[in-house]
C-alpha cells in the first residue's frame, strides 16, 4: 500500500493495512461536518416527512426564470407524454433495457447504449456469481445479530433498510472487479461538453450507501416516485441549473443528460439534510442479494429520461384551472413535490401527466449477483409490499467519478470508515464505530479497490489527477 506522506511529488509505500490505518484515523475532515442523526425516512413524504410552504422568495424565483417559450415547450412534453405513457404501459418490464455482464465486458452495441442513455436505467445480470452474493447477506445478517442493541434503522421496531455503511460485505462488494467494471462502463455513457472541466471518468470511487433487508410482508418500505440528488436546488441553486438551461431556454428537445460539465460544481445538498447526496454521482445502482420480481418489493421505473426530467423542470411554472385547463402559474410559491432538503417526489396529483400509476413500472425479476443502475435523473420507486414468499434485499452501490469535490468528498468517507462512523452525506453518530466485526482496510484486496476508497493515489495523468491525489493524500 502507499502511504500518504509526501516529499516534493512522491510517495513512500507502507507495507501493512495497520500502518495506513493508523496514519489515516489522525486525518481531520475538513469542511463536512458530521449530519444530525436520522434514518432514511427524513426525506421521503411517503415514509413520514411532513409537505411544508415555500417562502415567498420562491415566486420571485419562478419570475427570474420563467421564459415565453416555455409555455410551448409544456404543450409538447404533455402531448407527448401522452403517447409515451401508453408505449410504456404495453412494454411493462420490458420497457427496462438488460444486457449481461459478459456482454458489457466486450462492449456494448451502439443499440444498447442508445437504449440504455434513453431509459435512463439497465440491468447488469450475472456481474457476482450468485454464491458469493447469497454470502455477502449472510454475513450481513450476522453482523447485525452480533451487533443487534447498537443496529439502527427504517423502520425503527423492524429494520428492513439499516444504517449500515461498513460491513466487510459491502467492502468487499464495492471493491469487487466486476462492479468496479460496470461503473467504469456506465460511466464512459457520460462526456464534458467543457475540455477544461476536473473529472476523470474513467475512475470509480467509492461512495458509500446503505443496504436494505426487506422481508415477506413488509409494507412499510414504500418509496414513492421521486429522483435523488436534491429537489429545489435543480432551480434554487445557479449552478445545478445550468444542467437545465436547455429546457429553461425552451430548447428541451437539446437537453443532455449525460454532460457532466454543468453537474461538477452544483449544489445538490443547500440544506444540509441528512440523506441528501452532495457529490456528483451519475448513477444510483444496487447490488441484488435474492431472486425478486414483480410485486416482491423491487425497484420501479419510469424508463423516459429526458422526458421525464422536461416535465419535471417545467411543473412549478404551470398550474391545472377548476376547468382542466392548465396556466401560467408565476404567483404561487409552490415548487411540486419539492423540500427543502429532500429528495424530488411525484405522485398523480401533483404531476398527472405523467401518469404514473402505469408508467412506474417494476423491475423484471433479478438474481443475486445481478447488479441495477440508473440515472441521477430518473424517477424511481419501491413497490408497497415485498408479496414473495422471501426477502428483497439490495446493497445500495452508486458508480460516481473521480472530481475535485468527490476527491474531498472522498477523503472525509475514508477517514470516517476507518472510524466507523456514517459517511459524510448520511445521518451522523457514532453509527457502527462500536460493532464487531466492521470492515477494514484490509477487508479490500485490489489496488483498484483501494483507490477507490482513497487509500492509494490514482496514477498522474494530467495536472487534475495530481490536483486530486494532493487533495486525497495531505495530511
Amino acid at each position: 500500500m502507499l502511504n500518504i506522506a509526501r516529499g516534493r511529488g512522491s510517495l513512500c509505500y507502507l507495507r501493512t493495512g495497520r500502518l495506513l490505518q493508523q496514519r489515516f484515523a489522525t486525518m481531520e475532515s475538513i469542511n463536512m461536518a458530521q449530519k444530525k442523526e436520522g434514518d432514511i425516512s427524513s426525506v421521503f413524504s411517503s415514509l413520514g416527512r411532513t409537505e411544508e410552504v415555500f417562502p415567498e422568495r420562491f415566486a420571485q424565483l419562478k419570475k427570474d426564470l420563467w421564459n415565453d417559450k416555455l409555455a410551448q415547450s409544456w404543450t409538447e412534453i404533455v402531448t407527448e407524454l401522452e403517447v409515451k405513457a401508453e408505449e410504456i404501459a404495453s412494454q411493462g418490464s420490458e420497457s427496462i433495457p438488460r444486457v449481461s455482464y459478459k456482454d458489457l465486458r466486450k462492449g456494448l452495441t451502439k443499440e444498447q447504449v442508445t437504449r440504455i442513455k434513453e431509459a435512463g436505467i439497465v440491468i447488469v445480470t450475472g456481474a457476482v456469481p450468485k454464491e458469493e452474493a447469497l454470502s455477502w447477506k449472510k454475513s450481513i445478517q450476522e453482523y447485525a445479530q452480533a451487533n443487534k442493541p447498537l443496529v439502527r434503522g427504517f423502520p425503527a421496531n423492524n429494520v428492513q433498510v439499516f444504517e449500515f455503511y461498513n460491513t466487510v460485505a459491502q467492502t468487499e462488494a464495492r471493491t469487487h472487479p466486476a462492479v468496479l467494471d460496470t461503473q467504469r462502463c456506465l460511466l464512459s455513457l457520460w462526456h464534458s461538453s467543457s475540455p477544461s472541466a476536473e473529472v476523470n471518468l474513467d475512475i470509480p470511487i467509492s461512495y458509500f450507501d446503505r443496504l436494505r433487508i426487506r422481508q415477506p410482508g413488509d409494507k412499510m418500505f414504500t418509496l414513492g416516485p421521486h429522483v435523488d440528488a436534491g429537489s429545489i436546488e435543480r432551480w434554487e441553486d445557479t449552478t445545478y441549473r445550468l444542467t437545465f438551461r436547455k429546457i429553461l431556454q425552451g430548447k428541451w428537445r437539446k437537453h443532455d443528460p449525460y454532460d457532466v460539465w454543468p453537474r461538477l460544481n452544483a449544489k445538490q445538498d443547500l440544506y444540509h439534510a441528512p440523506s441528501q447526496c452532495s457529490i456528483f454521482r451519475p448513477w444510483q445502482g444496487w447490488l441484488s442479494l435474492s431472486s425478486t420480481g414483480p410485486t416482491q418489493g423491487t425497484l420501479q421505473f419510469f424508463p423516459a429520461l429526458k422526458l421525464s426530467t422536461a416535465y419535471m423542470i417545467l411543473r412549478p411554472f404551470f398550474k391545472p384551472t377548476p376547468g382542466g385547463v392548465w396556466e401560467v402559474n408565476l404567483d404561487q410559491t409552490n415548487f411540486p413535490g419539492s423540500g427543502l432538503g429532500t429528495a424530488q417526489e411525484f405522485n398523480t396529483k401533483t404531476h398527472p401527466h405523467m401518469k404514473l400509476d402505469k408508467t412506474v413500472v417494476s423491475l423484471p425479476k433479478v438474481e443475486p449477483g445481478d447488479l441495477v443502475y440508473w440515472h441521477c435523473d430518473g424517477v424511481h420507486a419501491v413497490e408497497a409490499e415485498n408479496t414473495g414468499a422471501g426477502d428483497s434485499s439490495v446493497m445500495y452501490i452508486p458508480a460516481a467519478p473521480l472530481t475535485t469535490y468527490n476527491a474531498h468528498y472522498l477523503r472525509n468517507q475514508r477517514n470516517n470508515f476507518i472510524s466507523g462512523i456514517p459517511p459524510p452525506d448520511f445521518p451522523g453518530g457514532e453509527g457502527e464505530s462500536k460493532f464487531v466485526g466492521r470492515g477494514t482496510v484490509n477487508d479490500i484486496k485490489t489496488k483498484l479497490g483501494r483507490q477507490a476508497y482513497g487509500l492509494e493515489p490514482f496514477a498522474v495523468t494530467s495536472p487534475f489527477m495530481e490536483k486530486a491525489n494532493t487533495i486525497l493524500m495531505a495530511a
